[in-house]
């Protein structure tokens, strides 16, 4: 736990925006159906940029992949702070993968 959490430029709904908008839903997962939620754990170090995500939460290795691929495009955060200094923090996202 840190003082201050990591902001992305705008607040948490806008990063969820930029996810959403920037997702590509892998052709041959749509052609089989594959829905689902992919969760993508991340540190986002002390100059705010994000390093090291990872899928804790698989749904099929496609989607992953492209969860992965768009957290890592991610513009930087204001880091997160402890005793006045930015250090490192983890962070995790949910990416939904859903069919309509």
């Amino acid at each position: 736990v840190v003082e201050e959490m990591p902001m992305f430029p705008g607040c948490e709904s806008e990063m969820l925006n930029y996810l959403g908008k920037n997702t590509n839903y892998p052709q041959n997962a749509k052609e089989k159906t594959i829905q689902g939620k992919v969760i993508i754990r991340f540190c986002v170090n002390a100059s705010g940029g994000v390093e090291r995500a990872t899928v804790l939460k698989g749904v099929d290795p496609e989607l992953d992949m492209e969860a992965l691929r768009v957290v890592n495009t991610l513009p930087k955060f204001r880091p997160g702070r402890q005793g006045g200094k930015e250090v490192p923090v983890w962070y995790m996202v949910p990416i939904n993968f859903t069919l309509k």
